[in-house]
């Protein structure tokens, strides 16, 4: 008698034709809409599953494991997996991947667009147009902020604040970066960085750029102190994890003209936003798209199914998905 196939939850629509290579291994159970979960969704989704690909979306702990017996793995599709309580997860036995690298180029540029938008104003441009307001060619309409010649701060030097820094050389930037540990030298020289210390670069930068994880020594890190050492001409841009930005300090600093202008791809409580923001001209908002190219967001649904396979036991990789997070 054959044994039953493991069983996989796929919970968003994804890419059909990549999510097919599941099914020469399991039987998969897939979502036809985009969906939004309760918790107690996501527990009986997982109730009877080996193994999960999962979105930002999901939010999975203790609770959520706790009655899936047979979950043995779950496949982030994302770098950042906040939306995972990891020492859960190992301590249920249970493997969890990202998806990391495939992203970092096609994300820099995108973190490079929101910092082109936010300083010259461009949304904020745009909108005035569209209402009517232009009526004559004006020496001084919206004047921005140059990024050539300035100095670019970013608070996280990973691959993406790399590659952000090297997009940074062409626009004749001074680049100062802050992270946990310093960078190599061969790595500073390669990205033309200077590594600063925290509050340097809140005071040194034109523009701050924020490419770091999240995690509680990072939650709300540009508060209401961190910003009032920016200068007020600077600008800042986020496009790591909406927590890091306390956003009703940010909002306050924006309104009272003690922070030029902001670009925002995440946010805290995302999909929600806060109102506060959505009554401000000098912020540029995005719906958590740096990602989001077509070639990229394939390649991030195939890493996370190699992912899936491996951690299952299957394919080349069997026993060795090539993205583990580490408790």
């Amino acid at each position: 008698m054959t044994e039953p196939r493991p069983r996989v939850w796929v919970s968003q629509p994804l890419f059909d034709d990549v999510i097919a290579r599941l099914e020469e291994y399991f039987q998969v159970v897939s979502a036809s809409d985009v969906a939004e979960y309760t918790p107690e969704q996501i527990s009986s989704a997982l109730s009877e599953a080996d193994g999960a690909l999962v979105t930002l979306n999901e939010r999975i702990g203790a609770e959520q494991v706790a009655a899936a017996p047979k979950l043995r793995a779950v496949a982030n599709v994302g770098v950042g997996y906040n939306n995972l309580d990891i020492p859960a997860l190992s301590a249920a036995g249970i493997t969890a991947t990202n998806t990391p690298d495939v992203l970092t180029e096609t994300t820099a540029d995108f973190g490079f667009a929101l910092l082109m938008a936010t300083a010259r104003r461009i949304t904020e441009s745009e909108r005035w147009l569209r209402e009517g307001h232009w009526r004559q060619w004006s020496f001084q309409t919206m004047l921005g902020a140059d990024l050539h010649g300035s100095t670019l701060g970013i608070l996280g030097m990973g691959r993406v604040g790399q590659g952000i820094a090297r997009r940074a050389s062409g626009f004749d930037m001074k680049v100062l970066y802050h992270n946990r540990s310093r960078l190599p030298e061969a790595t500073e020289r390669e990205t033309r960085a200077s590594y600063a210390e925290f509050d340097e670069l809140l005071a040194q930068a034109d523009h701050l750029m924020l490419v770091l994880p999240y995690s509680k020594q990072s939650h709300h890190i540009l508060g209401a102190a961190a910003l009032a050492k920016m200068k007020p001409t600077a600008t800042l841009v986020n496009i790591a994890r909406g927590g890091i930005v306390d956003e009703d300090a940010l909002a306050a600093a924006l309104a009272g003209g003690r922070l030029a202008a902001a670009g925002l791809d995440v946010f805290e409580g995302e999909p929600a936003i806060n109102p506060r923001l959505l009554d401000l001209r000098n912020v540029v908002l995005t719906p958590h798209i740096a990602s989001g190219s077509l070639a990229t967001r394939r390649a991030m649904v195939s890493l996370a199914v190699d992912n899936l396979i491996a951690a299952l036991g299957y394919g080349p990789s069997a026993g060795s998905p090539p993205n583990p997070i580490r408790a």
